[in-house]
Parts: C-alpha cells; sequence; structure tokens
C-alpha cells in the first residue's frame, strides 16, 4: 500500500505549532481524531506517549515515526507534521526532529503496520526528499512530494 493512500492533504500541518515532544502528539493526535471521528484523541494521545516511554521514535536525520496500535482503529491512519524550528524529541542522533509521520494501526494489523513503517523510512532516508520537504511551503505541495517519491519505491 503507498503512503498516499492513506494520507491527504488535510492530514498534514504544513507548520506545526508544538514546541515540545508532548505537544507534537497532542497536535498531530488532535488532527487524526478530527479526520477519523471513531478515534478517540485522548486515547490517541496516550498510545502515542506510551510507546515514546518504550524508547523514542526519532530515528535520526530529523525525523521521527510516532506509532501505536489502537482497538478502535478500523484501518492504517497516518498523518504528517513539519516543525520548521525543530523539537527536541530524543533522537537517535541527539539532533531536533523536523518531520513527523503518525502511524496508527488496528490491534490485529502486524505485517501491514510493519511494511508502512518500512515505507516511510525508505522514503525519508532520502536527503532530496527531506530537504524539499523542508523546503516547501504548504500541505498541498508536501503531499505532491510524499506521493511522487512514494510512487517510485
Amino acid at each position: 500500500m503507498e503512503l498516499s493512500a492513506l494520507l491527504q492533504p488535510a492530514d498534514i500541518i504544513a507548520d506545526l505549532t508544538a514546541t515540545s515532544k508532548d505537544d507534537v502528539l497532542v497536535e498531530l493526535a488532535g488532527l487524526i481524531a478530527e479526520r477519523h471521528p471513531g478515534l478517540d484523541r485522548d486515547e490517541l494521545i496516550r498510545v502515542l506517549m506510551e510507546r515514546e516511554r518504550l524508547g523514542s521514535t526519532g530515528i535520526g536525520d530529523g525525523i521521527a515515526v510516532p506509532h501505536g496500535k489502537l482497538k478502535q482503529a478500523r484501518e492504517l491512519v497516518l498523518a504528517f507534521g513539519r516543525s520548521r524550528s525543530g523539537v527536541e524529541f530524543s533522537s537517535l542522533d541527539g539532533r531536533p526532529v523536523h518531520l513527523f509521520f503518525v502511524l496508527i494501526a488496528p490491534q490485529d494489523a502486524v505485517g501491514s503496520h510493519l511494511k508502512m513503517l518500512a515505507r516511510i523510512s525508505r522514503l525519508l532516508k532520502d536527503p532530496g526528499v527531506r530537504r524539499r520537504l523542508m523546503e516547501t511551503a504548504d500541505a498541498v505541495t508536501i503531499h505532491q512530494i510524499i506521493q511522487d517519491r512514494d510512487s517510485r519505491q
């Protein structure tokens, strides 16, 4: 499954207002709950924060992929956020995070959850994609960059 099948421009926050790890999770969970009314915002926040307590999802190179499983989720759910100034996220490389993909999966989604995490990782390992995502102006263009690159994977 391609990222663009799950991610629309309305699932993207081009300029996160959050300045802390917890606030990023709250802001993106709010977007997910707004876009997917069957998902509870507070439960999303709890699941994402619980996962972060196990170890940071900041994978380095300015990227974090917070993720978790939710009983109410019926399908994979994806959101994206960008922080131009960067957020301290306890990343593996110790650097601030600018690009966030949040993935929520149903409780029983093992294979599809892992495949989507791998797909996100491959997309963002490309320094050119990361640079373009940082330089572009809005959610529509961010979506187009993701869609164009993802379709070539």
